[in-house]
């Protein structure tokens, strides 16, 4: 098994430069092999009087003061506008050990206004199954900046209720994976197509050997897998770096009708059509005029509104695609008529209705 490895090794060097082509590790993930989400709620203190004063931060802070001893009377109500409360949250990455790092996301809950200056107090984090698998405690880094005066004017830049801490939390629970079980290794497309996955299976194969690799849906591709952990990972060194020719995107457009950006993918096609596109401008001014009557008239000086309407109406023009025609005649055609992003969703809707799109027309 070691010779074998070795010759992968060198044989995936070898195989790695082919001209268009994408690692696996590039376009797949292992399953099993993820990160995992971490949340605790805790308290920020030493803020400069941009804290709040809420419900929940005041039960917060007497039980704060409740595990070091401390107990307020019920009915006190302590003001603590230098203490906020938190939601923590992080990712806490694939085979993270205890006694490592990571870092930490702080954002306020309640209705304070800044948590620049402010310090977490050591903060639990939880999994989605309630156990503690990281703590966290550290000053916070804040790169937004809030500042009100007394008349309620206020200049907000970025966001001063979200901080960060790197390497905020030290993980004191690992979450076992699968990595090692079993006799296959299973790798998941982040796009999932048919074409992709056969490509994916027939390279490992190419490589290692017939069968090794079987492609089982759209998106998972199993491979034999050495059962030895160090082998293992040794293999799937060799494999992941393995380089192979993705199969192309489905024909696309996407149109996001908020912000009017529209993508073409380059293999979509049209069919033969004709698309006229014209405009008419309608401008509308008030002017006003003063009338004088004569000197010896008697009369008043009045004021009159004079309304003046133009329209104007642009130049018409058609183009006609021709069968076959690909995205750069669309894209020329449409900036020579001067078609803006709003017109351009109409052309494109138009052309779908027609039949005229080989592809999917996709609005977000």
């Amino acid at each position: 098994m070691k010779i074998l490895l070795a010759v992968l090794i060198c044989t995936s060097l070898i195989f790695s430069s082919s001209v268009n082509a994408v690692r696996i590790k590039d376009v797949s993930t292992v399953q099993g092999i993820r990160s995992n989400q971490l949340v605790g709620y805790g308290l920020v203190v030493g803020l400069p009087g941009t804290g709040e004063q809420t419900t929940f931060t005041e039960q917060s802070f007497k039980a704060m003061l409740g595990n070091f001893g401390i107990q307020l009377p019920a009915s006190l109500k302590p003001k603590i506008k230098n203490v906020a409360a938190v939601a923590v949250h992080a990712e806490l990455p694939a085979f993270s050990k205890p006694g490592q790092n990571i870092d930490i996301t702080v954002s306020s809950i309640g209705s304070a206004g800044s948590l620049r200056g402010g310090t977490l107090i050591q903060t639990f984090l939880k999994g989605a199954d309630g156990n503690i698998y990281a703590v966290a405690q550290g000053s916070l880094v804040v790169g937004g900046l809030g500042v009100e005066g007394l008349d309620g004017s206020q200049v907000v830049i970025n966001t001063p209720t979200v901080g960060r801490i790197p390497n905020g939390a030290t993980v004191e629970r690992s979450v076992p994976t699968p990595f090692g079980n079993g006799d296959h290794i299973t790798f998941n497309l982040n796009e999932p197509d048919f074409t992709s996955a056969k490509r994916l299976a027939d390279t490992i194969n190419n490589l290692v050997g017939p069968n090794t690799a079987k492609p089982m849906d759209s998106v998972s591709v199993r491979v034999i897998a050495p059962r030895d952990i160090s082998q293992r990972v040794a293999y799937l060194s060799a494999i992941e770096n393995l380089e192979f020719q993705p199969a192309s995107t489905s024909a696309k457009i996407i149109v996001n009708s908020r912000t009017g950006t529209i993508v073409i993918g380059k293999d979509v096609r049209l069919k033969p059509a004709a698309i006229t596109h014209g405009s008419l401008t309608v401008t509308i001014a008030e002017n006003q005029q003063v009338d004088q009557p004569n000197p010896l008239a008697n009369g008043q000086t009045v004021v009159t509104n004079q309304t003046i309407i133009d329209v104007a109406r642009d130049d018409t023009r058609a183009f006609v695609f021709d069968p076959g025609a690909n995205l750069d005649d669309l894209v020329r055609a449409i900036n020579q008529v001067g078609a803006a992003p709003g017109d351009l969703m109409a052309i494109l809707e138009a052309l779908k209705q027609a039949g005229a799109i080989d592809g999917q027309l996709v609005v977000i």
